[in-house]
């Protein structure tokens, strides 16, 4: 008996022009009426996943926000993980020999440098406008509140990601944690933050064992959900290392991906 389903949103839930099929919305309301949790688990900022669970029916349902380092239930902060000024503020140092955006999220607000291309991308997915600064005036801004970022995005041209990872990995991989979510972007969290871990919070907030557990992704920040989920799905656009940890291979997100895998896992149940 499965008790909660986590899903990732880009390249899992909805589909590349942004939309959701009715049959992934069909098999949802289905899992709310047999009492199943279904919570949205994605690297964007919390007002990104709002405009998504209000469409679906789950802006009661927790909303886990920039991988697993903000997290709410029904309007309120249960987990806030932030990652320490000095840490943020070396990266931000060691970045500059790249040619990369570099987008800083905190809490709902987030920061850039420059607005260009890929703040514009951004910010078609949340209702919050991007404040455009020095990271001099955002640093100070964090010091001068004691807070600071939940998460970095680095965003870069293709073929450019692994580098920078295996760069930053060397330097912090004892402060943060590091993933690629896809072939342009790298985000970068606190160590004690991470989709897996947003999980296993839920878990005990809710009762709910790891073998009543499914959990679905798409990419490499998705990974440790997947391993760790009492099922782990990977879509079918899911890179090959994703989908050789997964208990279960699905379609593609532009393919109803999400509602053929739970409709085949907990189908008999609807049923009844």
């Amino acid at each position: 008996m499965y008790k909660a389903v986590f899903i990732d949103v880009d390249g899992t839930l909805i589909r590349s022009d942004h939309s959701i099929s009715n049959a992934t919305v069909d098999t949802i309301q289905k899992l709310k009426e047999k009492n199943i949790l279904v919570v949205l688990v994605s690297a964007r900022p919390l007002s990104g996943i709002v405009i998504i669970s209000e469409k679906i029916g789950l802006l009661n349902n927790p909303l886990v926000s920039l991988n697993g380092s903000y997290i709410s239930i029904e309007g309120s902060i249960v987990f806030n993980s932030i990652i320490k000024n000095v840490v943020t503020n070396s990266v931000h140092e060691q970045l500059q020999k790249y040619n990369s955006t570099i987008i800083y999220y905190q809490q709902t607000q987030w920061f850039s440098e420059f607005k260009n291309n890929n703040t514009d991308y951004e910010q078609e997915i949340t209702s919050v406008p991007v404040k455009i600064q020095s990271f001099k005036n955002t640093l100070q801004y964090w010091h001068n509140n004691n807070t600071g970022a939940n998460k970095i995005l680095v965003i870069t041209p293709e073929g450019v990601i692994n580098k920078i990872q295996d760069d930053l990995k060397q330097q912090f991989i004892n402060d943060v944690n590091i993933y690629i979510s896809k072939s342009t972007y790298l985000e970068v969290i606190n160590k004690q933050a991470s989709k897996v871990n947003a999980i296993k919070l839920l878990m005990a907030r809710f009762n709910v064992k790891r073998e009543e557990t499914i959990a679905i992704g798409d990419n490499f920040n998705d990974k440790e959900m997947i391993e760790f989920a009492g099922i782990g799905i990977a879509m079918g656009n899911a890179p090959e290392e994703v989908k050789a940890i997964a208990d279960y291979k699905t379609d593609t997100n532009n393919n109803n991906g999400v509602s053929k895998a739970l409709n085949e896992i907990i189908g008999s149940s609807f049923k009844e």
